[in-house]
């Protein structure tokens, strides 16, 4: 493997979810998730952010915006610079602004998006070299055209993806496991568009298995996908499992619920 700057950290940010979460967005209504086990799952995602070493900050609820659980979505923490985004639902415009003096106390470079057009977190992935940004409901061309500025500038290739459609984020569907290899649904790899990578596609019904984290020398996944932590261990990697059953309720994945960086 060569370098490790895209899954070794040593900070997170993370934020309790509000009351409010039974309001929050969802592209299909499986039931309003329950705050108090919401909570309870959201602890033990922190806890295992914090066993591998790292500082979690944990920010207290937003209750005007019920999706805020999900802090990935407001901000892009790269190469030591905050880019503070703007998501592409009208409940959540306020996020990245409520999240800034936060990203100030950690950041000595927070940025804006600049100009117009909207880039929600969950539709970057990030690798050693390249920003995948992939074109979705919630990420517009503008918002695309606006981002791959600032990652050029920081030394990074942006990649332009188009979303399947029926995928909300781009990162519902794939995760960085390493420097060369992407876990992907096989819709999204289909696509060709992890042709430069090592893909391992997830197993047939455990697509949603594919929002996965790589934090450090740990892999987190979602419980209830016993042939993805077959195949991950199988190839070598640490696995935890982690319920994430009220989250999902809300279109929610592992990745959304931290912002992870080094300062």
């Amino acid at each position: 493997m060569g370098s490790s700057n895209s899954y070794t950290f040593t900070h997170a940010l993370c934020r309790q979810p509000a009351l409010s979460i039974t309001k929050g967005l969802r592209a299909v209504n499986n039931g309003d998730p329950d705050h108090d086990l919401f909570a309870k799952h959201h602890q033990k995602y922190v806890q295992a952010l914090e066993a591998t070493g790292a500082q979690v900050t944990v920010l207290d609820a937003l209750e005007d915006y019920p999706d805020s659980v999900f802090i990935e979505d407001a901000a892009l923490c790269l190469a030591g610079t905050a880019i503070a985004l703007r998501p592409g639902a009208k409940s959540r415009f306020g996020e990245s602004a409520a999240l800034m003096p936060v990203l100030q106390q950690h950041f000595k470079k927070v940025i804006s998006l600049p100009g117009t057009g909207y880039v929600d977190g969950g539709d970057i992935l990030v690798t050693e070299r390249d920003v995948f940004i992939g074109l979705s409901a919630r990420t517009d061309q503008q918002g695309y055209e606006n981002l791959s500025s600032i990652v050029s500038n920081l030394g990074y290739t942006a990649r332009k993806i188009n979303t399947p459609t029926d995928i909300l984020h781009f990162k519902t569907d794939c995760g960085l496991l390493d420097d060369q290899t992407i876990f992907s649904s096989k819709t999204l790899a289909d696509t060709g568009c992890f042709s430069e990578y090592k893909v391992i596609e997830a197993p047939k019904g455990e697509s949603a298995a594919a929002n996965l984290i790589r934090f450090n020398d740990v892999v987190m996944i979602s419980d209830g996908y016993p042939k993805t932590k077959q195949i991950l261990e199988k190839a070598g990697y640490n696995v935890v499992c982690l319920p994430n059953s009220e989250a999902a309720k809300v279109d929610g994945g592992l990745s959304c619920m931290s912002l992870r960086f080094t300062p």
